[in-house]
C-alpha cells in the first residue's frame, strides 16, 4: 500500500518514462541521505566563524581526511558517468586518465610542489600567483578558473539529472534544483569544512553503491576473460581491451590517438596541470594540519585513485559486452536512442533490485553532490579572495573584516550554484561528457600549469612573463578549438591525424598551448626584470628552505610511500599492456 501510494505520487510529479521504479525502501535510503548531509552542514555552522574556517577548514585536517577529500572532490557524478561513457566509447584506453593521467602528477604535487603552496600560506592557486607574479597573472587565472568551475559544476548537474531521467523518469529540472539547492545550503552553512566532511561520507557511499555493477556484471559475463570475449564478439574490428599495445598508430585504437598524445598531452600536461594547479583539488590539501600531512594527502589520494577504474571504467567495458548499440549524445537526441552518457544508469537498472537500487542511486547522488560541492567551495574562495577582494580594496580604498569576506563567500556560493545551472545544457553539443571536460582543461588548466611550474622552479621568471605566457596559452588553446570547428581539416595539423577523435584533439591542443605558454613566458622573462631573490623566499625552489624529514622513520616519510605507489602504478600498466 505504501509503495503503491509512493509510486502514484512519483508518477504525478516526475512522469512515467523510466527504466525502473523505486521501492519504498529505496526512497527511504535517498531521503535519509538528504537529511543527513543537511544535518552535517547545520552542525558545522558553529565551527565556521573565520575566513580560514570557511575557506580552508581551519587548516586542521589530518592527511587521511585531506587525502580522501582530495580524491572525493574529483569523484563526482561527472567522474562516474563521464568515464563510464568514455570507457564505452574508447574502451580501456579511458583508464589512462586514472593512471598515467593522475598518479605521477599527484605524487609530484605531494613531494615537489606542496611545500611551496603550504609554506607560502596561500589560500588558493591564484593567490600563489599573486605572491609570485603580481595581480595581473592572479586575476587572469582567477577569472579563467571561475569560468571553468561553473561549467564543471553545470556538468555535474547535467550528469545527475540524466541519471534521474534515465533510471527513474524524473523531470530534469526537478533533479537539478533539488540536488543543487541541497549542496548550496550545506556549503553556505559550513563552507569547506562541511564540503570535506560530506565528501568523505560520499566517497564511502559511492564505493558501497557503485560496486554492485562490476561485481554482478563480471558474474554475468564470466569474469574478465568472458567480458573481453563478448566485447570482441560484439566489436570484431575494434580494439577496446589493450592499454598500450595499440597506441603505435593513430588508426589502431578507438580514440585515434598515438602514444605521444597520451604520454605528453595527457601524462605530462593535462594531468600535471589539473592535479597540481586546479584549485578544486589543491584546496583540499591546503586544509591539512601541517606540511607532512599536506605532502602525504596527495600520496594517499593516489593510492585510492588507482582503484577507482574498478567502479567507473569497468562498468563502461561491461556495457560494451552486454548492451552494444549506444551512440553519441547528438545522435541520441536526433534519434531517441540511448547515448554513451547513459551507460552507467542503464547498467544500474540492469543489475540493481529494491534496496540495491536505492543504494546505487544514492551513490550517484552523493557523487553529484561531492563534485558540485568541490566546485562551488573552490569558486567561492577564488572569487571572494582573488577577484572581489582586490577590486573592492582598489575601489573602496580600505580593507574589510574577516567576517565580511565570509559573508561574501556565502553569497558567492549561492551565485555560483545559480550560474552553474545555466551551463548544464551545453553538454549536449559533445559526443560524451568527458569530451566536454577535457576541452575545458585544455583551455585553462594546461597553460596554467606552464605558468605555475616555471614560477615555482625558475627564479628568472618575471611578472610580465607569467602574465603574457598564461594569456598566450589560453588564447591559443581556444583559437585552436575554434579553428577546428570552422575548418575540420585543421584537425590533421593540431592532432597530427585526420582520424583523431575529440579526446585526442584535446590532448594535443593542451600540449601545444602549454608549449606556447612556456615559450612566451621564457622569452618575455628574458626581456624583463625579475624580482630580487629576497622576495622569492617561500615561493621558489632554490630560495626556500624545505623542512627536513630526516628525524622520521623511513616508513613515515612521504617519499617512501610515494615510491610504493609509483611501483604499483608501473606494475598495473604492465599487467594491462
Amino acid at each position: 500500500m505504501i509503495y503503491n501510494f509512493g509510486l502514484q505520487i512519483s508518477m504525478l510529479l516526475f512522469g512515467t518514462n523510466s527504466i525502473v521504479s523505486l521501492d519504498w525502501v529505496d526512497s527511504l535510503i535517498i531521503a535519509v541521505y538528504f537529511v543527513f548531509v543537511l544535518g552535517i552542514g547545520y552542525y558545522l555552522l558553529r565551527f565556521t566563524k573565520t575566513g580560514d574556517d570557511f575557506f580552508l577548514a581551519g587548516r586542521k585536517m589530518t592527511s587521511w581526511i585531506a587525502g580522501l577529500s582530495f580524491v572525493a572532490a574529483n569523484l563526482g557524478s561527472l567522474e562516474l558517468m563521464g568515464w563510464a561513457a568514455s570507457a564505452y566509447q574508447y574502451g580501456i584506453l579511458a583508464t589512462h586518465w586514472y593512471w598515467i593521467g593522475a598518479i605521477p602528477a599527484m605524487l609530484f604535487l605531494g613531494l615537489i610542489m606542496m611545500p611551496f603552496y603550504y609554506i607560502s600560506k596561500t589560500h588558493s592557486v591564484p593567490g600563489y600567483l599573486k605572491l609570485r607574479f603580481g595581480q595581473g597573472a592572479s586575476m587572469l587565472s582567477a577569472v579563467s578558473f571561475g569560468l571553468m568551475t561553473v561549467f564543471m559544476s553545470g556538468i555535474n548537474m547535467y550528469a545527475m539529472a540524466l541519471v534521474m531521467k534515465v533510471v527513474l523518469g524524473w523531470d530534469i529540472n526537478f533533479s537539478i534544483w533539488v540536488s543543487s539547492v541541497t549542496v548550496m545550503v550545506y556549503v553556505v552553512l559550513g563552507g569547506l569544512l562541511s564540503a570535506i566532511f560530506n565528501e568523505v561520507l560520499q566517497f564511502m557511499l559511492i564505493w558501497l553503491g557503485a560496486l554492485v555493477i562490476p561485481i554482478v556484471g563480471l558474474v554475468e559475463t564470466g569474469g574478465w576473460s568472458g567480458m573481453v570475449a563478448r566485447i570482441h564478439q560484439n566489436f570484431p574490428t575494434g580494439n577496446y581491451t589493450h592499454l598500450w599495445s595499440n597506441l603505435g598508430s593513430f588508426n589502431d585504437n578507438p580514440m585515434g590517438i598515438h602514444w605521444t598524445g597520451i604520454v605528453f598531452g595527457l601524462g605530462l600536461i593535462i594531468s600535471f596541470g589539473y592535479w597540481t594547479t586546479d584549485f578544486l583539488v589543491v584546496q583540499r590539501v591546503l586544509s591539512a594540519k601541517d606540511l607532512r600531512s599536506a605532502k602525504m594527502a596527495p600520496i594517499i589520494g593516489a593510492g585510492f585513485k588507482m582503484m577507482v577504474p574498478l567502479i567507473v571504467i569497468l562498468p563502461g567495458l561491461l556495457g560494451l559486452a552486454v548492451i552494444p548499440g549506444l551512440v553519441g549524445e547528438q545522435q541520441a537526441v536526433a534519434t531517441g536512442a540511448h547515448s554513451y552518457n547513459e551507460v552507467l544508469p542503464l547498467m544500474l537498472a540492469r543489475y540493481a533490485g529494491p534496496g540495491l537500487l536505492g543504494l546505487g542511486v544514492t551513490a550517484l547522488i552523493a557523487g553529484f553532490m561531492s563534485g558540485m560541492a568541490g566546485n562551488v567551495s573552490a569558486f567561492a574562495t577564488v572569487w571572494t579572495y582573488d577577484i572581489y577582494r582586490p577590486l573592492h580594496v582598489s575601489l573602496a580604498k580600505k580593507e574589510e573584516s574577516d567576517a565580511y569576506y565570509v559573508k561574501i563567500g556565502r553569497w558567492c556560493t549561492i551565485i555560483g550554484v545559480i550560474v552553474s545551472i545555466g551551463t548544464a545544457y551545453l553538454v549536449q553539443q559533445f559526443a560524451s561528457i568527458m569530451d566536454y571536460v577535457q576541452a575545458l582543461f585544455s583551455f585553462f588548466i594546461a597553460p596554467l600549469f606552464g605558468t605555475v611550474i616555471l614560477g615555482m622552479l625558475w627564479k628568472r621568471t618575471t611578472a610580465a612573463g607569467g602574465f603574457w605566457g598564461l594569456f598566450a596559452g589560453i588564447f591559443s588553446s581556444v583559437s585552436m578549438w575554434l579553428w577546428v570547428k570552422v575548418d575540420p581539416a585543421a584537425l590533421k595539423i593540431i592532432a597530427l591525424s585526420q582520424n583523431a577523435k575529440g579526446m585526442a584533439e584535446d590532448m594535443y591542443r593542451a600540449l601545444w598551448s602549454w608549449i606556447i605558454c612556456v615559450s612566451v613566458t621564457v622569452i618575455v622573462s628574458y626581456f624583463t626584470k625579475p624580482k630580487p631573490e629576497a622576495e622569492l623566499v617561500g615561493l621558489v625552489r632554490g630560495c626556500t628552505a624545505i623542512p627536513s624529514e630526516g628525524d622520521l622513520p623511513f616508513y613515515k616519510r612521504p617519499v617512501f610511500w610515494g615510491s610504493v605507489i609509483f611501483v604499483i602504478f608501473i606494475a598495473l600498466n604492465i599487467i594491462f599492456w
